[in-house]
């Protein structure tokens, strides 16, 4: 899966040492064209926060039941600082929705 795929959720699973759930999107894309980056990112958030809310993750992954939920960002590359501030505006509303949003650039 990747950050193309936007209806698909990348890899989910539970932190071992947390036991958080942990829904991963998988960014390879490169900067070159920020804003489509933005918005595809944008968008795959948005349907990652969709399917938890909606609870139609406990149907595809029942783990996940009364346990807390992260979605998590593994990027290929640096963030922009436009990125950057995307991503600090974004995880403020994912934590009022009782959720936490975290990136990682692992080139």
């Amino acid at each position: 899966m990747s950050l193309e795929q936007i209806n698909e959720i990348d890899t989910i699973g539970i932190d071992n040492a947390t036991g958080v759930v942990v829904l991963s999107i998988i960014d390879g894309l490169d900067w070159q064209d920020e804003q489509n980056h933005l918005e595809v990112l944008q968008e795959k958030i948005n349907n990652y926060l969709s399917f938890i809310e909606s609870g139609d993750i406990y149907n595809a992954y029942p783990d996940a039941k009364e346990r807390a939920i992260e979605i998590k960002i593994f990027a290929k590359y640096d963030f922009t600082e436009k990125a950057f501030q995307f991503l600090i505006n974004a995880e403020k509303i994912i934590a009022n929705a009782g959720f936490k949003l975290r990136w990682i650039v692992r080139g």
